[in-house]
């Protein structure tokens, strides 16, 4: 870590000063290429598409708490909204559940957590944070947002189409999804089922080029001394993200494309011969096989998994080290053990398909694998609570979304390994079990790990601060509503209620015959929905908050929370090139509370005094006598 290692060269940024022209307001800020604008792009869009997704979800669990009732005072206007066949009299109908189901999934994870986890933060911080001036593919970068945008619209276009939105779920499963929404009064393309495929081209299309760029800029646009072991953890895992995005995206494209065919163009690369659709032979070639689709998406869906976990790895990890004030505890098991990740999640995917009957050498190796990939993420998740041991720890609002992360996770995930076994598996697939494992991951994991980058970061991107009481009054209740919503659905799920049942589950013996905590499984969803409702409402302090301080918030320095890594060497916001001087880099990223400093943090463009040098010399071994 001494100045001689840091003159390794790298190609160097341009010197953020040279001279521009000033753009126009729609150049500026909507058809911009500057990382920054691009990012806070993704961020607000992807805000806005998980806010709708969580309606989508709320107005699911009006339907699973009070079955065949009439939704009060909103009911009667969401027919004029998404057509006379969703709520007819302001009550739900089948079809209108199934979609809200299948929109759910899909607006949440491709169009809210990846733009915002990946691209949102990835654009925003992952330059600065390696002394770039910019993404190495400016109009790369542009394209990326725009194909975005475009798939977004046109999802949410499906709403509005003859018959809604698509409804075969939110993995698409064929042959369902070859014939929902075909036949009589339904267009050939502009109808739900087609409009997600075609929506799904241009998200996925997104991702790639976005991959590609951050894996170019990674590479080849570091700041002089940024060696790869001086990288901020953040960076790592966005690096990661972006080869699993690279690597397990194009397969599910090219099913799409297929699944696409068979709709419109009648082929059938899903299709097998011998099908009876509402008791008529289906007239096809067939040939086609329905498990390979399941192949393809979940080639995808289980990294997909960590393109939503590791990029909040990366916030919390930034976040534990400052507030903390000690660096991360094992930086380099912390690399390798998300370079494991990125390597096993590729291989683990068939654990999604323990009912498709594999065979026992086959459903034994993916058992093993799936085991095996629990280890990297346990020795993260140790690592962080390890870093918090004799830690001068403040308890700001980031701090505390990261500090709710570790638990919550970590029920997600230790509630995952019965799921790695296909004996358990068989009682507990497609149960309300596998609804709270999987959201224990992502709700109150991966998005509290974006709540707190936002909070975190709000202040470079806008030189203000987010006002802290309302920070806790967004935080407390979402918290516990988080634990009141999904921790009973692992009792729902074990009592044997299933996740897509429209009745929520009044008509299945177990659900109603078992009583758990004093409820039985069925009645359990009015509380949970309740929950719901309540974490709908505390998202309000947040908005307000978010846009009040964009404006009013509290006026901060360049380094408010005083943390070590480049971006906060950078003016807040940042301007065309992000630095007044071209950083360099000369020591490592979490330099906290060094032994002689003056100051509990060093930043990484510190140079390294030679009084430094003398006091990091390990200690003589001691002379036996």
């Amino acid at each position: 870590m001494d100045a001689s290692t840091s003159v390794e060269t790298h190609q160097e940024p341009h010197d953020a000063g040279h001279e521009h022209h000033e753009l126009g307001w729609w150049r500026k800020y909507i058809f911009s290429t500057d990382h920054k604008v691009i990012g806070i792009q993704y961020g607000l869009c992807g805000l806005v598409f998980l806010f709708f997704g969580f309606c989508l979800m709320m107005l699911m669990r009006w339907q699973l708490a009070y079955p065949g009732q009439a939704l009060p005072v909103i009911g009667k206007w969401l027919p004029h909204i998404f057509g006379p066949g969703s709520m007819p009299d302001g009550k739900m109908t089948p079809d209108f559940y199934n979609s809200l189901g299948a929109m759910h999934g899909t607006i949440m994870i491709f169009a809210g957590v990846v733009p915002l986890a990946f691209a949102a933060f990835g654009n925003f911080v992952v330059p600065l944070q390696i002394g770039a001036p910019d993404m190495t593919f400016p109009k790369v970068n542009a394209a990326s947002f725009w194909a975005f945008a475009v798939g977004g619209v046109i999802m949410m276009i499906s709403f509005f189409v003859p018959g809604g939105a698509a409804k075969s779920g939110w993995t698409s499963y064929t042959p369902l999804a070859a014939f929902s929404d075909t036949g009589p009064g339904h267009n050939p393309v502009f109808n739900g089922q087609t409009l997600w495929l075609i929506g799904f081209i241009f998200l996925i299309s997104s991702s790639l080029l976005g991959a590609i760029n951050f894996i170019t800029t990674i590479i080849q646009l570091r700041a002089k001394g940024l060696t790869w072991m001086r990288l901020p953890f953040f960076v790592w895992a966005q690096f990661v993200t972006a080869f699993l995005l690279l690597l397990a995206f194009p397969p599910l494209e090219a099913a799409i494309v297929m699944q696409l065919m068979d709709r419109v163009a009648h082929t059938s690369f899903f299709l097998p011969a011998g099908l009876v659709v509402n008791g008529a032979p289906v007239d096809i070639s067939g040939g086609g096989s329905p498990l390979l689709w399941q192949h393809l998406f979940w080639f995808l869906g289980h990294p997909e998994v960590y393109v939503l976990i590791l990029p909040a790895f990366g916030i919390v990890a930034e976040i534990l080290a400052n507030n903390s004030r000690k660096p991360l505890w094992g930086y380099k098991s912390l690399v390798f053990s998300v370079l494991v990740i990125g390597f096993l999640s590729f291989i683990v995917w068939a654990h999604h398909m323990w009912m498709t009957g594999m065979g026992t050498a086959v459903s034994a190796f993916f058992q093993t694998t799936t085991l095996l990939i629990s280890i990297p993420s346990v020795i993260i998740l140790s690592a962080f609570f390890i870093s918090l041991w004799g830690g001068s720890i403040r308890f700001t609002v980031p701090m505390l979304f990261a500090t709710a992360f570790l638990p919550m996770f970590g029920i997600g995930g230790l509630t995952g390994i019965p799921l790695a076994f296909n004996s358990a598996d068989l009682y507990l697939h497609d149960t309300y079990y596998i609804i709270a494992h999987f959201h224990y991951i992502v709700a109150p994991g991966t998005i509290f790990g974006l709540f707190a980058g936002i909070y975190y970061w709000f202040p470079k991107a806008t030189g203000r601060k987010m006002n802290d009481f309302w920070g806790k009054v967004h935080f407390w209740p979402t918290l516990i509503c988080m634990n009141v919503i999904f921790l009973p659905m692992f009792l729902q799920g074990m009592a044997g209620m299933h996740r897509r049942w429209y009745d929520g589950g009044q008509g299945w013996a177990v659900s109603n015959e078992h009583t758990i905590w004093g409820l039985t499984g069925f009645q359990w969803n009015q509380p949970i929905s309740w929950a719901a409702w309540i974490m709908g409402l505390a998202q309000i302090p947040f908005i307000i908050n978010f846009f009040w301080s964009i404006r009013r918030g509290e006026k901060v320095n360049d380094n408010p929370w005083e943390a070590t890594t480049l971006e906060w060497t950078a003016p807040s916001p940042p301007p065309h090139g992000n630095f007044i001087h071209t950083p360099v880099a000369y020591r490592g990223p979490y330099e906290y509370s060094l032994p002689g400093s003056e100051r509990d943090y060093t930043m990484q463009n510190e140079p390294v005094e030679p009084a430094e040098r003398t006091r990091r010399k390990p200690p003589a071994e001691p002379v036996l006598v």
